[in-house]
């Protein structure tokens, strides 16, 4: 059993589990794996998301240790928003999930045609 930030996991999946879980944790990840990214270019690649829920996942990534958060301080402020060698690790992993669902939304007719809530 592993305790970490006052909870209480029996195995690894439940930690890293919590560390990404969340509709935009992944895609945030995935958008930082080649370059540094601000705010509103995040904002650009997630269509759906509010700024308050980018916000909240960008500082659970931060106190996860999956990203960092660089401040320039210059007018007007610039934030920029890059992955940790603790986030580079799990490069892979977001690799395989993109491929395997991109073949799930060619070959399989059920994703495909799924409605989307709006």
């Amino acid at each position: 059993m592993i305790l970490l930030r006052k909870l209480t996991y029996n195995c690894g999946i439940e930690l890293l589990s919590n560390m990404i879980t969340g509709k935009w944790k992944m895609l945030i990840m995935y958008y930082l794996i080649y370059e540094k990214k601000r705010f509103g270019e995040l904002k650009g690649l997630l269509p759906g998301i509010t700024s308050s829920m980018l916000t909240k996942q960008l500082r659970e990534l931060e106190k996860d240790g999956l990203i960092d958060r660089k401040i320039y301080q210059e007018i007007p402020l610039k934030v920029e928003y890059s992955l940790t060698p603790k986030g580079y690790e799990l490069k892979d992993i977001l690799f395989q999930m993109c491929e395997l669902g991109t073949r799930y939304l060619e070959n399989d007719n059920h994703y495909r045609n799924v409605p989307q809530l709006v």
